[in-house]
């Protein structure tokens, strides 16, 4: 799908995502206390996986460490470097491991990273990773847009929209609130739908026949409030990342303007820019 963006920066919240810088020797895979279990059914990558955050958990790795090398841990471990990548890929797709070409991977602080170079569903994005993603709907109402609504979806005087909120969740753990507004001309009916248990993107294009071309954000930042901060489960005044979005269908004709929440301790937002000639 193509892509416009319209925002040329990464917003980062909380610490660094690199903080101090161990020495790369300070670090053997001996150390780690890698074990495998030849007589599990739990594959070799994931057994790497759970010890590598259960290092973390008990802060025996910290965020911004230097870490061991795919070489290394295959060779401590006496098995081929497939299974290792196959864990880095899946720790770095959970924020835990930091890796850039031609550096060691670093111990990251466990956010997700969102990608906005590509058009995909909440769902699709955390699948992609190696994550769990699910959703709960706190409501699902009938309204009169505010203006700031009216004018994304480019609707006529006295449409009306569904206001759909949702608490979105990443291996158990609520990571973003996100309110939906659609126009009910265009989705009649979509009260009928279980949408906790299939994804938004997948009803617009496979029920409603709406295929998704590209999306507009606005990106900022705000303060979590009482209500907020309880239902993501975050303290009071604790930093939230915003984005506003407008997605269109291949006509591009607007069928969605949403407001997500996220806890800025579990995201960051990374956008490439280009510079034209």
């Amino acid at each position: 799908m193509e892509r416009i963006n319209v925002v040329y920066y990464v917003v980062t919240f909380g610490e660094p995502m690199v903080a101090t810088v161990q020495p790369a020797a300070a670090l053997k895979a001996e150390s780690l206390g890698l074990v495998l279990d030849n007589t599990s059914f739990v594959p070799y990558y994931e057994q790497i996986v759970n010890r590598v955050r259960t290092l973390i958990k008990d802060n025996l790795l910290h965020e911004g460490q230097v870490f061991c090398s795919e070489g290394e841990i295959a060779r401590a471990l006496g098995i081929s470097k497939m299974p290792v990548r196959q864990a880095f890929q899946k720790l770095r797709s959970e924020g835990l491991l930091i890796i850039a070409k031609g550096k060691r991977p670093i111990i990251g602080s466990g956010r997700v990273p969102w990608d906005f170079q590509q058009l995909r569903g909440f769902s699709e994005e955390m699948r992609r990773r190696g994550l769990v993603p699910s959703a709960k709907v706190l409501a699902l109402d009938l309204e009169e847009p505010d203006p700031e609504t009216a004018q994304a979806l480019k609707l006529r005087l006295g449409e009306k929209t569904y206001c759909l909120k949702r608490l979105r969740f990443v291996n158990k753990k609520p990571v973003a609130l996100v309110t939906s507004h659609l126009p009910v001309r265009i989705f009649l009916g979509i009260e009928k739908h279980n949408l906790e248990k299939q994804s938004l993107y997948h009803v617009f294009e496979n029920v409603y026949g709406r295929k998704l071309h590209w999306a507009e954000e606005v990106i900022g930042a705000v303060t979590a409030g009482e209500e907020d901060a309880r239902i993501l489960q975050a303290s009071p005044g604790s930093p939230l990342l915003v984005i506003k979005e407008t997605t269109y269908d291949v006509q591009h004709i607007p069928i969605e303007y949403s407001v997500s929440l996220l806890r800025g301790d579990r995201y960051t937002a990374s956008v490439v820019s280009v510079r034209k000639k």
